[in-house]
């Protein structure tokens, strides 16, 4: 297994290496391919991804991601934009469920994902900028609603057999193109199906998030739904994600690149490691998996937690006390 290495910029060069010291507690067969990408390249060569970069890439299996720094520069072309429709990266999987002892605003129980379309919809980069009017233009196709509601329905298969297809149909034509393909597909699937706008999703996700299990979504609101759903579950530094495709996938922590904390050696590394638990299931090493999933739990019970969590830990305390359980 080939793993194409990508820290990109701020507490991205600080979580990756704590999440690679966890990865190798394994042991595994794989060779790493370190790469430098993001904001700071752009800023010395005037690309922050080239055709080389790409190249090298694609002759990975998949990609560990760090975060990345995406400056408001009409001339910077966004790195994670750019690899998720160079790698046919089309589905963003983002999994949701309270971590042990984790003080959280609900309550309540839950375990849901969402399935998020990664290469259209209002990021297809369809734009147009004026002097008096921008315009940006959102693109959604029967293949790409299609092949992201066959992959929540694959999700929903071992779960409870159940999608909730999020849109806003009801003032969009393009939105319920894509609720009548979902549901087609879920018909097809025989996995039952609910709907919900999506601004009353945003209100009832927050009161009964333990109503939902696999979500599915266009782009640009499975990116605001799931940065709300962080916050229900612990915050970002806790939250992993994958962007899978049928040949490629790349696995990175939903948090930024957090200058502000950058370089100060206390960023949290969990949402990177438990990164590395998504892209260790994708492999197939299940085991493996389940390992850093209880280590992650026992850390956070001994209370080795970094400051954003109350705790007076770095992240390579964080990191070094999970990649010592992971094996036990």
């Amino acid at each position: 297994m080939k793993i194409a290495i990508v820290p990109g910029d701020g507490i991205g060069k600080e979580v990756i290496p704590a999440a690679l010291s966890v990865l190798d507690a394994f042991g595994l067969d794989i060779e790493k391919i370190p790469l430098e990408i993001g904001y700071g390249k752009w800023k010395r060569t005037g690309s922050a991804l080239t055709d080389d970069d790409i190249n090298l890439i694609k002759d990975c299996d998949c990609v560990l991601f760090g975060a990345i720094t995406t400056p408001p520069d009409p001339n910077y072309r966004s790195v994670l934009v750019r690899l998720r429709k160079e790698l046919d990266l089309y589905a963003n999987i983002r999994p949701f469920s309270p971590l042990k002892t984790v003080k959280l605003p609900c309550a309540k129980k839950f375990d849901f994902v969402i399935v998020r379309e990664n290469t259209e919809g209002m990021y297809s980069g369809v734009e147009e900028l004026h002097e008096d009017a921008a315009y940006t233009t959102r693109v959604l196709t029967r293949k790409g609603c299609e092949r992201i509601a066959e992959r929540a329905c694959a999700l929903a298969k071992p779960r409870k057999k159940n999608i909730t297809v999020v849109h806003k149909a009801n003032v969009l034509k393009s939105d319920s193109f894509f609720r009548d393909v979902c549901t087609g597909v879920a018909k097809r699937n025989g996995i039952s199906y609910n709907e919900m706008l999506v601004d009353a999703m945003a209100y009832d996700l927050i009161l009964r998030p333990e109503k939902y299990d696999v979500i599915v979504t266009t782009n640009l609101f499975g990116d605001i739904l799931s940065d709300e759903a962080a916050a229900i579950a612990g915050g970002l530094g806790l939250c992993p994600s994958a962007n899978v495709g049928d040949r490629y996938a790349l696995f990175e922590p939903i948090h930024g690149s957090a200058p502000d904390i950058a370089g100060k050696g206390i960023a949290n590394p969990i949402a990177a490691i438990l990164s590395v638990r998504m892209m260790l299931e994708w492999m197939g090493e299940m085991e493996s998996a389940k390992s850093i999933s209880r280590a992650v739990d026992n850390v956070l019970q001994q209370g080795i937690v970094t400051p954003d969590m109350g705790g007076s830990y770095s992240t390579v305390d964080v990191s070094d006390a999970i990649a010592k359980m992971v094996n036990r």
